[in-house]
């Protein structure tokens, strides 16, 4: 599985890709230099419960990391990720 991230105006997507197929997208609003707001993710039916949310979860943060930025979950998913997982945290507005 591949990740791709891209950033177009005030908007960005995190792609998971399998075999050169979509197979799950997190966006997210970019809310100035130093803050990103997780707004939805989507994940193909027959992936669910694969971890494909969870790993590109992973790559956002590690992308937030990179920047030093800080990331503010409205998702759901994103959400009961960030309270489940510890060694995420440090990224949370």
């Amino acid at each position: 599985m591949e990740i791709l991230v891209k950033e177009e105006g005030a908007k960005g997507s995190a792609t998971a890709q399998e075999n050169g197929k979509s197979i799950g997208t997190m966006t997210y609003s970019i809310a100035g230099k130093e803050l990103i707001i997780i707004d939805s993710t989507y994940v193909e039916p027959e992936y669910n419960g694969k971890g494909v949310g969870k790993q590109i979860l992973y790559k956002i943060v590690e992308m937030a990391r990179e920047k030093n930025i800080k990331i503010i979950p409205l998702c759901p998913f994103a959400t009961a990720m960030f309270r489940k997982s510890d060694d995420i945290r440090d990224v949370l507005k």
